[in-house]
Parts: C-alpha cells; structure tokens; sequence
C-alpha cells in the first residue's frame, strides 16, 4: 500500500480511499488489455459480490444513484406513485424518486439511530405508496425485521439504501443477502469504493435479466448478431477500469471494516463526555461497518458550525457535513415541505459533523482529532 502522509503537519480528512499496489497494478493491465468498458472484471466482480451475497444476483452500475433510479424502474412504480424515504440522506435518495415521475414522501428521523423512524412509517402510507427506500445512515443498518414486517403488512416493495453499509449485518446475517432489492454505492468515499460504481441486489434471475435491460439502452442481444431494443433504458454500466479497483477493495474490505470498528471504538474511548456533543449509537451488536464517525454538535455549538468546521481545519483536521435535511432545500419546499415538519432530522441534519475515519488512520490520529475537537469547543465557547 502506498505510504500516506498523515503526519500532524498535514490535513487528516475526513475520508480517504486505500488502494494497494495490487489493484493500481490489475488497473494497469486492464488499460494494457484494451478493453475498458464492461467486460471480463465487471463479470468477476458481479460473481464476486453474489457470493457474498448468499448467491443472489447482482448487477453493476456505473454508481449507486443509477442503481436505486433503475430499481424504481424494475418495480414499475413511476407517475402517480409514492415513495417513503428519510429526509436524512444524500439528496440522490429522493431525486432517484422524482426521476422516475413519483412522489417523495418523507418521514422523520429516529433521535436515538439517526435512520428513518419505523413507528411514523404506517402512518405516512397512502393508497398510493409502492416502495419504501430505507436509508443505513453512516452504515448502521435499519431494523430490518421490523421494516419487512411492515412492508409486507402493506403489500410493499423495500429498496434498501445500502449506500453506506456494505458489509454491515442484522440478525447475524450480512446486508444484501436477505430481503427485496438492496442498493450498494461504491463511490469514492464508501467502504469498498470502485472510484465510482455501485450495484444492485436482486432476488431472482428473471428481475436480473430486466436490470441489464434497463442498465443499457435496452438492448437485447439476438442470435446471429441481430438486437432488438423493446424498452427505455439508461446508459449506466460500470466499466473494466472500476471493477478492477473494486475486485481489489474486495480481497481487503473485512480488515478495513474491522480496522474501522477499532478506530471508532478508539473515538468512544478517547472522547471527552464532558464537551457535550452527542455521540453515534455505540452500536454494541455489530451490526454496523463505521461508514461514517458522527458526532452532533452541542446545541450551542450548532450555530457556529462553520466556525467549527473551519478551526478544526486550522488544526489540520478535515471536516464533512452528510447530511443536511433535504426536505429544507429550495427543491423540495417548492413542493410544500417547510421547516418543523421533520424537527428530529432537521435537528439532527444541523448539528452533525462527520470526523476522519479510514482504515489508513492510526489510533494517535484519533487522538489527534479527539484533542482538537476538545481545543476548538473551548476556543468557540470562550469567543
């Protein structure tokens, strides 16, 4: 693995992908090969991530956008439609739903998970609701027995938003061998990141086969070289290049999650109570990969964020927002969405702060963010 200067000297960010000699080197072969596009790597790493998947299918994309959009798409749901998802997530999670012509349906956030608030689902269903689209915020996966359980009671479709929990569990068993459709992300910033990519999980070769169609063009292949397109479709295939690099963060993403789960429990150990910011769940089932460390911010602190943010960059710490509530953005009140209507993720969405966590950390960065943390809350509350 390429040497990484985290000295103090140098900004720690908050995120950074590692990529091994191996993988730069498979890259290079693939771009020696001459072929770039989907091919050979994207059908290795397609077999790869079905056994890990308890030999489900799975299908590549060129990005976990694509793959949720294209999902949506799978089950028909489109104009008229409604969709039930968090406010508390990248904005992808929603515009995937207007993309398709349907109707967001937000529902607020749970205080002590941070992930949608399973006891307000029910009361949000319509007549017209066709999905719900679960988001695991940071990886920490939603209760999905009791999500399923719901969605069968109404006769749902679940599109999990796996985005950030690859290789996360529930019940003993790993996200994306059990249930309906499941979305992973491998974007830059992800656990296992192929630079851009993602896939989808699906649950039997019928749904399989009218993912390829909808991934590229429509295309249907006939004997004799002759095609047929009978359908739209999107021009969302992964390439050879990207799949090399997530066939090598494949061979090592149990030791990064493991090493995250060190590091986050380093955070648990180090961080000073007294500062008042509130903590991430501890998480002490395992369920979850540590996608994301994510303390909120002291009420306050909370107004003075970017005072934050930007001290602690002075100390050479690199700090991220994910994610305000979306509902708050100019889009979305258009559609009638005000403030107050979901105070638990708006409260939630403004006083999160995203600390470094990658597997190339040591426990003396953690430390050194701890320290930070502790000298830019004094320096704020003195100013």
């Amino acid at each position: 693995m390429k040497s990484i200067d985290l000295s103090p000297a140098a900004l720690l960010p908050f995120t950074r992908p590692s990529i091994d000699e191996r993988t730069i080197a498979e890259v290079a072969e693939v771009l020696r090969s001459g072929w770039i596009t989907t091919g050979p790597k994207c059908q290795a790493l397609e077999a790869a991530l079905s056994r890990r998947c308890g030999g489900r299918p799975v299908r590549l994309v060129n990005s976990g956008t694509a793959s949720l959009e294209l999902a949506l798409r799978l089950c028909g749901i489109g104009p008229g439609d409604q969709v039930i998802t968090t406010p508390l997530s990248w904005v992808a999670t929603a515009n995937v739903v207007l993309a398709v012509g349907a109707t967001p349906v937000f529902v607020d956030a749970d205080a002590k998970t941070r992930n949608i608030d399973l006891d307000r689902i029910e009361t949000a269903i319509t007549p017209r609701t066709r999905a719900l689209i679960p988001v695991d915020l940071a990886g920490l996966p939603v209760d999905r027995t009791r999500l399923n359980e719901i969605a069968a009671a109404h006769g749902l479709r679940v599109i999990e938003d796996a985005a950030q929990s690859f290789g996360s569990q529930w019940g003993g068993r790993v996200i994306g061998s059990f249930g309906d459709l499941v979305s992973f992300s491998f974007h830059a910033n992800k656990n296992l990141t192929s630079g851009e990519g993602g896939c989808l999980v699906m649950n039997d070769d019928d749904e399989a086969r009218r993912f390829e169609l909808l991934r590229l063009q429509g295309v249907q292949r006939l004997p004799g070289g002759g095609m047929d397109v009978a359908a739209w479709g999107a021009k969302a295939n992964m390439t050879d290049i990207a799949a090399a690099i997530g066939l090598g963060q494949l061979r090592s993403i149990d030791d990064f999650n493991a090493r995250r789960r060190r590091l986050a429990q380093r955070y648990f150990e180090r961080w000073d109570r007294t500062l008042g910011f509130e903590l991430p769940p501890e998480d002490a089932q395992g369920h979850g990969n540590w996608h994301m460390f994510q303390p909120l911010l002291p009420r306050d602190l909370a107004p003075a964020r970017g005072d934050f943010i930007a001290a602690m960059k002075n100390h050479g710490i690199g700090v991220g927002v994910h994610y305000p509530a979306m509902h708050l953005f100019s889009m979305f009140r258009a559609m009638g969405y005000a403030r107050g209507d979901f105070p638990v993720a708006e409260d939630i969405g403004a006083r999160t702060v995203t600390l470094p966590l990658f597997p190339a950390m040591t426990d003396a960065d953690v430390d050194r963010v701890c320290d930070a943390v502790g000298a830019v809350a004094a320096s704020l509350r003195r100013a």
